[in-house]
């Protein structure tokens, strides 16, 4: 156990990871040596300053390390180092691999066949429910789904699996005992059931701003591909995108509105080559060798045309309705249907699980 204190002792200085790990090694010949350096020796190899040399000697001093180990073993949560026979394969190639792991949950052989849905924390319904689709479809047909735990489409994406009953992976911003956003605890435990709830920070790190780009590196790390399901110009998803193309792999992005911010992000991309989603099989056929590890696809249930089941004014209403928000009385001008008639309707659509009522009273087909 002394070398994985040791290593851990290593990852708990920020600014260390695998490419000053290898410089430290080359100079000092093993993590004793490191863990046994003055600072004036540390400051010698290229990369260390002061800051870093005086936090890695802290470290020592109060046996960081050890702490978390003990620590992760009280609260069940495993540590990969980055020599472990398990470590991720896809994740250890990278040029500045994690040094550690820290794991809530499993990871399994089958996270190999790993796509990345990610987008923004404030996505429209219609993103929300296209990172939700596309994580269904990518689940049942055997894909594992890496996201963030981030509010919106990452939210959206890991219940997407979890709906399907397939696998999910949430790489966190912050240490596995500081679930960040705090209304995400829930999922975040539902992850680590049907999957793995993952950070290389140590357990109770914060959710710091600095940490969030870096965390994006894991995320595409662990995947094939990185898709894109809605994003501004300016978001971290596109972070998640330029790591993607860094580390060789394929970028896919869901057009949206063309009149909407929210969209501009992933039409850039796009215009920069992206492959363009509109169902998961324009993820799925870009697998190439992987496509032999795919499930076939489920047998369509066939079930009565919603319009058997309705009346005609919720006929007329499901008519009207699709995934851009309408107002009821937006809805009453289109169908020309008596106020009441149009509540009424709409509470039975909702009933039937064919309309979501939005904030501020706005309908959308389901």
């Amino acid at each position: 156990m002394a070398t994985l204190e040791s290593l851990l002792t290593l990852n708990a200085v920020r600014g260390i990871g695998t490419v000053l790990h290898r410089r430290l090694l080359q100079r000092f010949g093993s993590i004793e040596g490191i863990l046994s350096a003055s600072e004036r020796a540390l400051q010698a190899v290229r990369g260390i300053g002061p800051a870093i040399s005086g936090e890695l000697r802290e470290a020592v001093k109060k046996e960081a390390g050890k702490r978390e180990r003990e620590l992760a073993g009280e609260k069940g949560i495993g540590i990969l180092p980055f020599d472990d026979p398990a470590y991720p394969a896809y994740l250890r190639a990278i040029y500045d691999a994690p040094l550690a792991l820290y794991l809530k949950g499993a990871l399994a052989p089958e996270d190999l066949l790993a796509v990345a849905l990610v987008g923004s924390r404030h996505p429209t319904f219609y993103g929300a429910q296209s990172a939700e689709r596309l994580a269904v479809a990518l689940a049942e047909r055997g894909v594992t789904v890496v996201s963030g735990l981030a509010r919106g489409v990452d939210t959206a994406a890991h219940r997407g699996a979890l709906k399907a009953k397939g696998r999910t992976l949430a790489v966190l911003g912050s240490g596995l005992l500081r679930v960040y956003p705090e209304e995400n605890a829930k999922l975040f435990d539902q992850v680590a059931e049907r999957g793995a709830c993952i950070s290389e920070l140590p357990l109770r790190a914060p959710p710091d701003a600095r940490n969030f780009p870096r965390r994006n590196r894991i995320v595409s790390g662990l995947s094939l591909g990185v898709c894109v399901v809605e994003a501004k110009i300016k978001s971290g998803a596109l972070i998640t995108t330029a790591w993607a193309l860094d580390q060789g792999k394929d970028v896919f992005a869901v057009p949206g509105k063309i009149d909407t911010p929210h969209a501009g992000g992933c039409h850039a991309l796009l215009k920069q080559g992206a492959k363009l989603v509109e169902t998961a099989d324009d993820i799925l056929d870009e697998l190439g060798p992987y496509v032999d590890r795919l499930r076939p696809p489920a047998k369509e249930k066939t079930a009565p045309p919603v319009a058997a089941r309705l009346s005609a004014p919720e006929s007329t209403l499901y008519g009207c309705l699709s995934s851009e928000p309408m107002t009821i009385d937006e809805l009453i001008d289109a169908t020309s249907l008596p106020p009441a008639t149009v509540s009424g309707s709409l509470l039975f659509l909702e009933m039937k699980n064919l309309v979501r009522q939005l904030p501020g009273k706005n309908f959308v087909r389901v």
